[in-house]
């Protein structure tokens, strides 16, 4: 992709925190943003490092993690094609206290605080939108502390694969497909598990012929015993 000849302002009208607005103000707003590639293994910001922006993945993967003082790593978010972060952090006039880094070869745009602002202080209706994409960010991770503290490893790992289904469009006894977007590591990390109960899980569900395992690659062969496993 030739980034010079990427239109910013028609990208940024389908994101959903300004889909409203017209094209002048996305132009003025496309004037205080920055495109970048990363390669795989490229920070996007380290802790201690001052937010003037934040940030959407426009193509690959980004996690956001915490790294614990024995150097222990701890996924705290993984960042997709159309999904932005730091947002909340910009806003704090404090540095990152989370890392970022590309997990794959990655299309990134950063939002210019700068010209944020400038829009807020145009149109309030800016304002309340990104209020919502940062309340629903804090209320999957609200839903995430509460898995942690009240579901088992097995439910954590379900709910993880059920997460994008629909509910129903599809014929309902057809086998569903996951690609995990990133290694079984990571993922491990992100709900908090160690990578071998991860695995240890998978092949329990294998075996109870609920799920079809081929690297990253899972075939969901039966949603609805897999929702109620293991009472079902």
């Amino acid at each position: 992709m030739d980034l010079r000849a990427f239109d910013l302002p028609r990208y940024l009208a389908v994101l959903p925190l300004f889909s409203d607005l017209d094209r002048p103000e996305l132009e003025r707003l496309a004037a205080g943003c920055q495109l970048r590639r990363l390669g795989r293994g490229d920070m996007v910001f380290r802790v201690g490092e001052p937010c003037e922006s934040f940030h959407v993945t426009v193509t690959g993967q980004v996690k956001l993690f915490a790294v614990s003082p024995a150097g222990q790593e701890k996924v705290i978010e993984l960042i997709g094609p159309g999904n932005s972060f730091a947002e909340a952090l910009m806003f704090m006039d404090k540095p990152y206290f989370i890392n970022a880094q590309a997990l794959t070869d990655s299309l990134l745009l950063s939002v210019g605080k700068a010209a944020v602002l400038k829009e807020i202080e145009a149109d309030s209706r800016f304002a309340l939108r990104m209020l919502a994409g940062m309340s629903r960010r804090l209320h999957g991770l609200v839903r995430d502390v509460q898995a942690y503290a009240l579901d088992s490893g097995v439910q954590r790992i379900i709910g993880y694969l059920l997460r994008d289904q629909d509910d129903g469009d599809g014929a309902p006894d057809a086998p569903l497909h996951v690609t995990l977007p990133v290694s079984k590591a990571t993922v491990a990390s992100r709900l908090s598990i160690t990578p071998e109960y991860f695995s240890r899980v998978l092949h329990e569900l294998e075996d109870a012929g609920l799920v079809a395992v081929d690297k990253r690659e899972i075939t969901i062969l039966d949603a609805a015993r897999l929702a109620r496993y293991p009472n079902g």
